[in-house]
């Protein structure tokens, strides 16, 4: 196959996923980071990497949100949400920052493929995304793409609907958003 046709299968697979992901429980999700003082986003390699992505948006809104794990991260206090993305719901690492955030007070929602793993247990807020783990193990989606690549992806694209609809409920344009964007670049 060309990479072109490899490229055309996953944009296929990633419209396919939109349909499998509850309003309802993204609904949730956006309200809670409404809510909350400050947010938190926590995931390991390329989980991650979209969690970062997704907390540069916020800040962009005028959210105060940190990615776990940076030395310029906040302490989470009472009512403070923790977002933690994580296909299989199972790293250890990740388990033990929502224990530690559950302990504190703050409100804990799971991006995951597995609900009924031990952080979906931990949780407040699950949004269960379609995909496969890393090692396919779990998930109810087929994929050609290798590991979570497609988990990890559809993620990205769930966090920018996210603020999409942030947007939306706050009122905020591009423009609005460009002024708190980096300006030492």
């Amino acid at each position: 196959m060309k990479t072109t046709q490899y490229l055309a299968e996953v944009v296929h697979e990633l419209s396919k996923t939109v349909h499998l992901i509850h309003d309802s429980e993204a609904e949730k999700l956006i309200n809670q980071i409404l809510e909350s003082k400050k947010i938190f986003v926590a995931g390991a390699g390329r989980s991650g990497l979209m969690g970062k992505s997704f907390v540069m948006r916020m800040m962009h809104m005028g959210i105060d949100a940190y990615v776990v794990g940076e030395t310029v991260t906040a302490n989470l206090e009472k009512d403070d949400l923790l977002i933690v993305g994580s296909g299989s719901g199972e790293t250890k690492t990740l388990v033990a920052i929502a224990e530690k955030a559950k302990s504190l007070g703050g409100t804990v929602a799971a991006i995951t493929i597995s609900p009924e793993s031990t952080i979906g247990e931990l949780a407040d807020i699950i949004v269960k995304l379609p995909g496969a783990t890393k090692d396919h193990s779990e998930g109810d989606y087929r994929t050609i793409q290798p590991m979570g690549s497609l988990f990890e992806q559809t993620m990205l694209l769930f966090y920018d609907a996210l603020i999409l609809r942030f947007m939306e409920k706050k009122n905020l344009d591009s423009n609005k958003m460009y002024g708190k964007h980096a300006n030492l670049e």
